[in-house]
Protein backbone atom coordinates (compact mmCIF):
# COMPACT_ATOMS: atom_id res chain seq x y z
CA UNK A 1 0.00 0.00 0.00
CA UNK A 2 1.19 3.43 -0.85
CA UNK A 3 0.57 6.48 1.05
CA UNK A 4 -0.86 9.27 -0.85
CA UNK A 5 0.82 12.59 -1.66
CA UNK A 6 -0.17 15.51 -3.17
CA UNK A 7 2.82 17.90 -5.17
CA UNK A 8 3.04 20.77 -7.12
CA UNK A 9 5.59 21.70 -10.04
CA UNK A 10 6.46 24.99 -11.94
CA UNK A 11 7.80 24.55 -15.53
CA UNK A 12 9.70 27.15 -16.20
CA UNK A 13 10.03 28.78 -20.05
CA UNK A 14 12.94 31.18 -21.23
CA UNK A 15 12.23 33.40 -24.09
CA UNK A 16 14.07 31.23 -26.38
CA UNK A 17 11.99 28.32 -25.49
CA UNK A 18 14.41 26.16 -23.72
CA UNK A 19 13.07 24.65 -20.38
CA UNK A 20 14.87 24.93 -16.45
CA UNK A 21 15.00 21.66 -14.69
CA UNK A 22 16.51 19.63 -12.12
CA UNK A 23 18.05 16.41 -12.20
CA UNK A 24 17.01 14.18 -9.22
CA UNK A 25 17.02 11.07 -8.30
CA UNK A 26 14.88 7.93 -6.64
CA UNK A 27 15.24 4.50 -5.85
CA UNK A 28 12.48 3.34 -8.59
CA UNK A 29 13.40 5.35 -11.43
CA UNK A 30 16.85 6.28 -10.61
CA UNK A 31 18.22 9.95 -12.32
CA UNK A 32 15.41 12.06 -14.11
CA UNK A 33 14.65 15.69 -14.68
CA UNK A 34 11.83 17.41 -13.56
CA UNK A 35 10.37 20.85 -12.80
CA UNK A 36 11.16 23.31 -10.10
CA UNK A 37 8.62 21.32 -7.37
CA UNK A 38 7.63 19.16 -4.31
CA UNK A 39 5.18 17.84 -1.57
CA UNK A 40 2.48 20.57 -0.11
CA UNK A 41 2.00 21.59 3.21
CA UNK A 42 -0.95 20.96 5.20
CA UNK A 43 -3.37 23.39 4.27
CA UNK A 44 -1.52 24.46 1.30
CA UNK A 45 -2.65 24.72 -2.36
CA UNK A 46 -1.39 23.54 -5.50
CA UNK A 47 -1.00 26.69 -6.44
CA UNK A 48 0.48 27.60 -3.59
CA UNK A 49 2.82 24.58 -2.88
CA UNK A 50 4.48 25.42 -6.50
CA UNK A 51 5.20 28.57 -5.44
CA UNK A 52 6.82 27.84 -2.72
CA UNK A 53 8.86 24.87 -3.86
CA UNK A 54 9.82 26.98 -6.58
CA UNK A 55 11.36 29.47 -4.40
CA UNK A 56 13.39 27.06 -2.36
CA UNK A 57 14.61 25.17 -5.21
CA UNK A 58 15.59 27.93 -7.54
CA UNK A 59 15.78 31.24 -4.65
CA UNK A 60 13.42 33.17 -7.36
CA UNK A 61 11.10 34.99 -5.45
CA UNK A 62 9.98 37.08 -8.69
CA UNK A 63 8.17 33.84 -10.50
CA UNK A 64 5.14 32.44 -9.87
CA UNK A 65 2.91 29.75 -11.20
CA UNK A 66 0.88 30.61 -14.26
CA UNK A 67 -1.75 28.18 -15.95
CA UNK A 68 -1.88 24.58 -14.70
CA UNK A 69 -0.05 22.24 -17.68
CA UNK A 70 -1.49 18.90 -16.58
CA UNK A 71 -1.95 16.49 -13.93
CA UNK A 72 -0.32 13.34 -13.25
CA UNK A 73 0.15 10.47 -10.55
CA UNK A 74 3.43 8.37 -10.15
CA UNK A 75 4.77 6.13 -7.80
CA UNK A 76 8.14 6.52 -6.19
CA UNK A 77 9.56 5.89 -2.19
CA UNK A 78 10.29 9.21 -0.49
CA UNK A 79 12.57 8.66 2.68
CA UNK A 80 11.95 4.97 2.57
CA UNK A 81 8.37 5.35 2.46
CA UNK A 82 6.28 4.18 -0.58
CA UNK A 83 4.40 6.81 -1.96
CA UNK A 84 1.65 7.76 -4.80
CA UNK A 85 1.95 11.36 -6.17
CA UNK A 86 -0.58 13.22 -7.75
CA UNK A 87 0.95 16.18 -9.33
CA UNK A 88 -0.55 19.52 -10.08
CA UNK A 89 1.62 20.75 -12.58
CA UNK A 90 1.77 24.41 -13.90
CA UNK A 91 3.63 26.80 -16.81
CA UNK A 92 5.28 30.03 -16.20
CA UNK A 93 7.73 32.39 -18.56
CA UNK A 94 11.00 33.43 -17.15
CA UNK A 95 14.42 34.69 -17.86
CA UNK A 96 17.21 32.26 -18.47
CA UNK A 97 19.58 31.84 -15.35
CA UNK A 98 20.25 29.56 -12.80
CA UNK A 99 19.68 29.24 -9.49
CA UNK A 100 19.98 32.43 -7.09
CA UNK A 101 21.69 32.29 -3.15
CA UNK A 102 21.94 29.17 -1.33
CA UNK A 103 19.69 26.47 -2.35
CA UNK A 104 22.07 23.76 -1.26
CA UNK A 105 20.00 22.78 1.92
CA UNK A 106 17.01 22.23 -0.12
CA UNK A 107 18.71 20.10 -2.89
CA UNK A 108 20.53 17.83 -0.51
CA UNK A 109 16.74 17.30 1.23
CA UNK A 110 15.02 16.44 -2.35
CA UNK A 111 18.07 14.37 -4.01
CA UNK A 112 18.53 17.06 -6.83
CA UNK A 113 21.79 16.53 -8.10
CA UNK A 114 21.96 19.57 -11.08
CA UNK A 115 19.96 21.85 -12.92
CA UNK A 116 20.34 22.84 -16.37
CA UNK A 117 17.85 24.66 -19.46
CA UNK A 118 17.12 21.98 -21.74
CA UNK A 119 15.72 22.98 -25.41
CA UNK A 120 12.70 21.52 -26.99
CA UNK A 121 14.92 19.28 -29.49
CA UNK A 122 16.56 18.34 -26.36
CA UNK A 123 13.09 17.30 -24.40
CA UNK A 124 12.15 15.73 -27.36
CA UNK A 125 15.43 13.55 -27.06
CA UNK A 126 14.65 9.85 -26.66
CA UNK A 127 17.85 8.66 -25.41
CA UNK A 128 17.60 11.38 -22.73
CA UNK A 129 17.16 10.40 -18.68
CA UNK A 130 13.39 10.07 -18.33
CA UNK A 131 11.24 13.34 -17.68
CA UNK A 132 8.83 13.94 -14.77
CA UNK A 133 5.96 14.30 -16.13
CA UNK A 134 7.02 12.03 -19.29
CA UNK A 135 4.85 14.01 -21.76
CA UNK A 136 7.03 17.60 -20.80
CA UNK A 137 8.16 18.00 -24.83
CA UNK A 138 4.51 17.63 -26.01
CA UNK A 139 2.87 19.61 -23.12
CA UNK A 140 5.87 22.58 -23.80
CA UNK A 141 5.49 22.70 -27.57
CA UNK A 142 1.75 22.86 -26.97
CA UNK A 143 1.79 25.89 -24.50
CA UNK A 144 4.63 27.44 -26.93
CA UNK A 145 1.82 27.08 -29.86
CA UNK A 146 -0.70 28.40 -27.61
CA UNK A 147 1.73 31.63 -26.52
CA UNK A 148 2.61 32.23 -30.34
CA UNK A 149 -1.04 32.34 -30.61
CA UNK A 150 -1.98 35.20 -27.70
CA UNK A 151 -3.56 32.14 -25.40
CA UNK A 152 -1.85 32.07 -21.82
CA UNK A 153 -1.85 28.46 -21.68
CA UNK A 154 -3.38 24.94 -23.18
CA UNK A 155 -6.47 23.33 -21.70
CA UNK A 156 -4.62 21.15 -18.94
CA UNK A 157 -4.15 17.66 -19.55
CA UNK A 158 -4.87 15.39 -16.51
CA UNK A 159 -3.08 11.69 -17.47
CA UNK A 160 -4.10 10.10 -14.17
CA UNK A 161 -1.97 7.35 -12.93
CA UNK A 162 1.81 6.68 -14.92
CA UNK A 163 3.76 3.75 -14.27
CA UNK A 164 7.58 4.46 -14.27
CA UNK A 165 9.49 3.46 -16.84
CA UNK A 166 11.73 0.59 -16.36
CA UNK A 167 14.94 0.83 -14.87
Amino acid sequence: MRTPRQAARTVVIDPDGAVFLLRSDNDEVGPHWNPPGGGLDPGETPEEGARRELREETGWHDLAPGPLLCTWEHDFTRKGIPVRQTEHVYVTRGPHRGPVGDVSAAHVRDRILDWRWWTPAELADPEAEPLWPPALAELVTAVQAAWAEGRDGITPVHYGYVPNPPR
